[in-house]
């Protein structure tokens, strides 16, 4: 049993330096949310970012900033 703490403790200390080398995915400075919208949650992909906003949309931007894409979500259906 205490082999196995020792090794987890090992495997965690040497791999904890490669978590904090690791680039973080980072918001475009440029990008704004059209007037009135408020994100609620936030998405990176390649190339994209994407914003939920609390009424309900999804902003898909570019690297640039600029809006790429507005999907609307719909709301869930009636029993």
């Amino acid at each position: 049993m205490i082999g196995g703490v020792i090794t987890v403790v090992a495997l965690i200390v040497t791999r904890m330096p490669q978590a904090f080398t690791a680039s973080a995915p980072r918001v475009p400075e440029n990008l704004q949310l059209p007037a009135g919208a408020e994100a609620a949650a936030i998405t990176f992909g390649t190339g994209w970012t994407a914003v939920v906003t609390t009424d309900d949309r999804i902003l898909v931007f570019g690297e640039n900033g600029l809006l790429r894409q507005e999907v609307p979500i719909s709301p869930e259906p009636g029993p």
